[in-house]
Formats: C-alpha cells, structure tokens, sequence
C-alpha cells in the first residue's frame, strides 16, 4: 500500500464507520472489585486490593482483533489515559497500579489480524478502509506499549494461543505471563508477509536483534515454555494457574516496593 495514494484526511482520522462502535456502559460493583463494560467483546474490573485494572476480551466470531474490538479497546485505553492512574469509585479513589490484559476465550489469547475484513476490503480496493485498520492496530498497540500516560505496570496474561497481532500485543506489556500449554508465534512469513505491528522493536528489546530476526523469519510457533527460556515469556506459569501467578507477582512487585 502506499500512503501517498490515500487523501490526507483518511491519513488524520483513523476512525471511519467501520470502527466505530456504541457508547460503553457501566457495570455495578462487586465484593471483589468494580465492573467496567465497553462492549460484549471487552469488559474490565478493578481489583482495589491489587490496585489491578483486569480487561478480557472475548471477540466474535473468530478471536482475532476485528474492527469493533479495536473501537473497543481505543475507548478502554482513552478511559485509563484519562483517569491519571487513579479511579474513583462509589467515592473512593484508588490507585490504578497495573493493568492485566486478559482474553475470556478459553484456549487463545489472540489470532492477530482480522483475515475475513482483510479480504473483502482487499476485493473492494478499499486502500483508505485497509489504513485505517492498520492504523488502528498500531495505536492501539503503541497506548498499551506507553501504559497509557499512567504510572502503572503492563501486564500480559497468555492462557492459550497468540499469533501474529496477538503475539505483537502480549509483546507490547512490561511482563509477559503465559501458561504452559499456550502456544506463540509470527506466522506471516509463511505467506510472505511481515508482521508489521511491531514485532522485531518488542523482541529485540527482550531478546537482542539476531534472535529476533531469527523468529521472525522461521515463521514458527514456540510453546510457552520454550520461549521463557529464551527470554521472551517472563513468567511460566502451570495451566489453569495464570490468574494466580498474575496475582502472586503483582504481590511479589509490591512486597519488594514497599522494601
């Protein structure tokens, strides 16, 4: 695609109606922390105890980043910016320490790039609407990869397969927590594509530049385990223990932040 080819207003405005979605809605609290609902594919809940914000994602049909999950994710990185890192609750305000990003599909985190939008903007020659997209995926990549412009820690919880814009996204968190059993991987290679969301940037800084390219251009999916040993994954957790081990580190973190 060239950039050159697309009006300049599609160049300053990403959103276009295939990105636009509804207004979020609140959820009432529970015993355990607040409920935040930005749509039937993103909610979020604040754990006061942790000073944790929990997002999980559940996009549909397939769990990849489709355009309304983008809109979605867009107004939940708007809503942390605009906090500070504090919430106020029900009268309370509380520190938001850490942000946990989640996915309620049980076996994938994440499958990357939304192929079915791909093929038919491809069809339609739609050059605008496939740069919009694009750029959607980068910033919402590059506002969890900045924390939002809040004092907090990134969190990226694995519990099942992340591929391509998925694997990219865990990437893009201070800390990377996976279990055993997930599967990553850059797949794009093997369809002669590169994976464009920023993945040599996010494992060269984890791993140095040469084993970066080196996984990149194998194109290979790497269990869990292998990449924590080489540094990619930085905590390796048992399967159905992922949640604990988020919240065991995060007590470890604090422990030793308050000396």
């Amino acid at each position: 695609m060239n950039v050159f080819d697309v009006p300049q207003e599609v160049l300053r405005n990403p959103v276009s109606e295939v990105l636009r979605t509804p207004e979020s809605s609140p959820c009432p609290s529970t015993n355990s922390g607040y409920q935040f609902a930005f749509s039937e594919q993103l909610r979020a809940h604040y754990d006061p105890a942790q000073q944790a914000m929990w997002s999980r994602w559940a996009p549909a049909p397939r769990p990849c980043f489709n355009a309304e999950l983008l809109s979605d994710i867009r107004r939940y990185h708007d809503f942390l910016e605009n906090t500070g890192g504090r919430i106020n609750c029900f009268g309370k305000e509380h520190t938001i320490d850490y942000v946990v990003l989640a996915s309620e599909k049980p076996g994938v985190f994440n499958l990357g790039g939304d192929l079915d939008l791909f093929k038919r903007l491809i069809a339609e020659q739609d050059r605008p609407e496939l740069l919009r997209y694009g750029r959607a995926c980068i910033d919402v990549l590059y506002s969890n990869y900045c924390a939002f412009d809040i004092p907090a820690t990134t969190i990226s919880l694995v519990q099942g397969d992340a591929l391509g814009g998925g694997f990219e996204t865990a990437l893009a968190s201070d800390v990377l927590i996976a279990e055993e059993s997930a599967v990553l991987g850059l797949p794009e290679v093997l369809f002669n594509l590169f994976p464009g969301m920023g993945a040599y940037s996010l494992l060269s800084r984890r791993i140095g530049m040469k084993a970066a390219e080196e996984l990149i251009l194998s194109g290979q999916l790497m269990s869990a385990r292998k990449l924590h040993e080489m540094g990619v994954v930085d905590v390796l957790a048992p399967d159905g223990r992922g949640e604990s081990a988020t919240r065991e580190w995060i007590a470890r973190t604090e422990k030793r932040r308050n000396g």
